[in-house]
Parts: C-alpha cells; sequence; structure tokens
C-alpha cells in the first residue's frame, strides 16, 4: 500500500460548503499545510484573504462557474482572471454541460482555451462532471480537454448526483494514454483505499474534504 503521507501529497483539501466561514478556510488551510496536502481548495471570494494567510506555505485553488458551469465564456474568464489576481495559482472551471449535452463540442473546447488562456502559467483543472455524461461524451471530453491545453482533467464537483468513480478514471486513463492531460478524481473519496485505487487507476490529484480529516 501506498503511505499515507505519499497519498496525502495528492491531495487538494477542499471546503466548497455554501456556509463556510472564514475561521473554517484557515483550518483547512493549516490541515492541509500540516499534512503536506497539494493544495486548498476554496471558494473565490476567500481566495485573496487565503492566499495572504498561508503567505506561500501551499497553493491555493479556487472553482469558476461552479457548480453548474452555465455561466457564458466571458464570465468564468473574468472570474479566472479575478482569482488569478487574488493570488491563486490553480482554477478548476467546470465545463457548459447543458452546452456538451446539446452537442455543442466546438463551443465546450473554446471555452476551455479561453480560460487556458486566462490561466497563464497557472494550473488549469476542466471539472466535466461525470454524473450527467454518457460514455461517448466523457471520451470527447478528454479529447477536447487535450485539445484546449488544460493540465488536468476532473471527474466531478461533488454537487452532482454522482461522484468519482473507478471506471471514469479507468477511462480517462486509457483515452488520455500519450498525452499531457493528468486526471484529477474528485467527490466522495472518504477513504485511504479508495484513494489508493484512485492512485493506481491513474488519477495524479485526489479532491477530498475527508482523507485529512480522518486523521485528526
Amino acid at each position: 500500500m501506498i503511505n499515507k503521507s505519499e497519498i496525502l501529497s495528492h491531495v487538494d483539501h477542499t471546503l466548497l460548503s455554501q456556509t463556510a466561514t472564514f475561521s473554517q478556510i484557515k483550518e483547512i488551510c493549516d490541515e492541509a499545510v500540516k499534512f503536506g496536502a497539494a493544495s486548498v481548495c476554496i471558494p473565490p471570494a476567500y481566495v485573496k484573504e487565503a492566499v495572504e494567510y498561508v503567505d506561500g506555505k501551499i497553493p491555493v485553488c479556487t472553482v469558476i462557474g461552479f457548480p453548474n458551469g452555465y455561466n457564458r465564456t466571458e464570465i468564468k474568464c473574468a472570474e479566472a482572471a479575478a482569482a488569478l489576481k487574488d493570488g491563486a495559482s490553480e482554477i478548476d472551471m467546470v465545463i457548459n454541460i447543458a452546452f456538451l449535452k446539446d452537442g455543442r463540442f466546438d463551443y465546450v473546447q473554446k471555452e476551455i482555451e479561453a480560460v487556458r488562456q486566462v490561466c497563464g502559467d497557472s494550473l488549469l483543472k476542466v471539472i466535466v462532471e461525470t454524473c450527467f455524461l454518457t460514455e461517448d461524451e466523457k471520451v470527447k471530453m478528454c479529447e477536447a480537454v487535450a485539445a484546449a491545453g488544460a493540465e488536468f482533467i476532473k471527474t466531478s464537483t461533488g454537487f452532482g448526483t454522482g461522484n468519482a468513480t473507478f471506471e471514469d478514471v479507468a477511462l480517462f486513463s486509457r483515452c488520455l494514454d500519450g498525452t499531457n492531460v493528468k486526471i484529477k478524481a474528485s467527490g466522495g473519496i472518504k477513504t485511504f483505499e479508495a484513494a489508493q485505487k484512485f492512485i493506481e487507476l491513474g488519477a495524479d490529484r485526489l479532491g477530498s474534504s475527508s482523507l485529512i480529516k480522518s486523521l485528526l
């Protein structure tokens, strides 16, 4: 088994609750630093304060177009630009799921490209919300994310009807083989056993609010 410290180095320690207070944000920042997480993933309204609070000890990640994804492209770009100006170093954006379901694949890819351009040297993770997609749509999103130049494809928001699954991460791994796109499994990852399996299947990041909490 991969040791817990190695697993935690892949974790984006997450708090995206609508009722999250800054006291709670500071708490997860402290936990993430203590346990060597990859980043903290928090609401955009708290980014500036959190960046000042962590003072370079850990990257701050935030979400764009979250959780439904149906904001206009220019709004997502503006959100991303504001978050980066506040000091975020990683951006997790939700695709326009409605347009994907409507067959507007070019629009979805171009939107990812637009946000990718705004991100510059910062990481872009593209949330495709697998629980709403057919297998064909999942494959098309792997192709779109790779073509758009984003660093990661991410399974879920945690606010949909389903969470990360082993099957989806395995599918992404097959589809993205030979590309530079990495995989973030997110949503419902509560045990280190599950976390290890996601990593073994090809996930490089894990979005979780539970793994670090289980050690406290």
